[in-house]
């Protein structure tokens, strides 16, 4: 069954080995929440993580500088994620895609979906992966004897 995306399992172990940097868009300063578990597990892997959230922006999640706005992020980004709710989703979509230069991929998590974010996103070169999670894709496809490159 193809993916709701359209995004192949190749593109998709691409992402995962290609990017850099990361923006957690709704990172959680709350260790039970799943933003702040995926947030420490992008860590883990050896990302640089930007977590964005406007209610704790100056402060620490994960040890890592929170930002109000993907704008205030210091770097160039090459994945958004979003871990905002579908409704949220295309706000923040829109930001990335004012990012300059813009990010290589757009990513809502597990739950996420918005067509027209993500057709916006397509548009402008950027890759889109809807209902979706990094870590689950992660294991799914990076399991077993072999060790992710980064």
């Amino acid at each position: 069954m193809p993916a709701i995306d359209g995004v192949s399992d190749g593109e998709v172990r691409s992402i995962l080995t290609g990017v850099s940097t990361i923006a957690v868009v709704g990172a959680s300063p709350n260790p039970a929440r799943p933003s702040n578990d995926l947030l420490g597990f992008l860590i883990a892997k050896g990302f640089e993580t930007y977590p964005v959230n406007p209610f704790h922006a100056g402060g620490l999640i994960r040890g890592r500088q929170t930002y109000a706005r993907l704008a205030d992020v210091p770097a160039a980004i090459d994945m958004v994620d979003v871990f905002r709710n579908s409704a949220a989703a295309g706000g923040v979509v829109d930001d990335a895609l004012l990012l300059n230069p813009l990010p290589r991929v757009v990513w809502m998590q597990l739950g996420v979906v918005d067509e027209a974010a993500a057709k916006r996103a397509r548009a402008k070169g950027v890759t889109a992966v809807m209902n979706r999670c990094p870590r689950i894709e992660f294991r799914r496809l990076f399991s077993g004897p072999q060790v992710m490159a980064r």
